[in-house]
């Protein structure tokens, strides 16, 4: 397995690869199983996988987790030889922001996501998508995959890159993978191991209550607001934060009209002074 710090040593590398089908999974390191998950998914269709681990300043707010949140480059590296990764791209900051100073990334270029992207998690966290949606832009520049594989425990975001590779003309083709989720019904996720081991195992209530909805659905119910309703307030008596509980269609995140047959129940809520984000799709009668 290569790893790489350098735009030019990674394209000299892909460069040299000429005819093979590039598969691409970008990630912020401190990997988990989830992670393995995709980086076989790409495995099972491409010729060889690049892995980026790069923690993106720009999509972080600035009351969030930056500064803290975890770099295990050598840990991540091991559990990617094991799954069959062929390239580690793992730039410095100023390798991906070139005008960087030490203090300001000056990144004056941002790519505007959909208007779906201010809603939902985009709605409490202002800049966060356009952040998302220019890192990626600028690691398919360098990466130049045939196929990118994103989670779907992100569903906006991977409906962000969804319109994003459509409307911008990219000819790579997106993979879905499916949430890996704990015993618990807990979904993995690097944000998991700040939760103490009480707040982990109170932490699946999320997810029941996605299960509750997505059955309340399937038996006709359709007072949606009354549904997500319920679900926030036995979340907030159990001593959650909740963001939002909302149910939306699967293609736009738009609310549902009464022809919808595909849905997504969404929700993100903090447990302590973790946040957590999780849904569950419905395919309605």
């Amino acid at each position: 397995m290569h790893v790489f710090h350098t735009t030019r040593a990674l394209r000299a590398f892909l460069d040299s690869q000429c005819g093979k089908r590039v598969g691409f999974v970008p990630t912020m390191g401190n990997l988990h199983a989830g992670h393995c998950q995709l980086v076989s998914l790409a495995k099972a269709q491409a010729d060889i996988v690049v892995v980026s681990i790069f923690v993106n300043p720009l999509q972080f707010g600035a009351n969030e987790d930056f500064g803290n949140y975890p770099r295990t480059l050598q840990v991540d590296c091991a559990q990617l030889e094991q799954v069959g990764a062929d390239v580690v791209f793992a730039p410095a900051v100023e390798e991906m922001y070139p005008d960087f100073d030490g203090a300001d990334l000056k990144q004056t270029v941002l790519v505007q996501p959909p208007p779906f992207a201010d809603m939902l998690c985009g709605a409490s966290r202002p800049g966060h998508f356009a952040g998302v949606a220019t890192v990626v832009t600028k690691l398919f520049h360098l990466v130049m995959p045939h196929l990118a594989v994103f989670g779907k425990k992100d569903y906006q975001q991977l409906l962000v890159i969804r319109a994003l590779v459509r409307q911008l003309n990219f000819d790579i083709e997106i993979v879905a993978g499916e949430t890996l989720r704990e015993a618990s019904g807990l979904a993995m996720s690097s944000r998991n191991g700040y939760l103490s081991a009480d707040e982990k195992v109170q932490a699946a209530q999320l997810y029941a209550q996605l299960q509750q909805i997505k059955s309340a659905l399937l038996a006709g119910e359709r007072d949606y607001v009354g549904i997500t309703a319920k679900a926030v307030a036995r979340l907030q008596q159990w001593g959650w934060q909740v963001d939002y509980v909302e149910i939306r269609a699967q293609q736009d995140l738009s609310r549902p009209a009464p022809e919808t047959r595909g849905c997504v129940v969404l929700a993100a809520a903090r447990l302590g002074n973790t946040r957590l984000i999780d849904n569950i799709e419905v395919l309605l009668d």
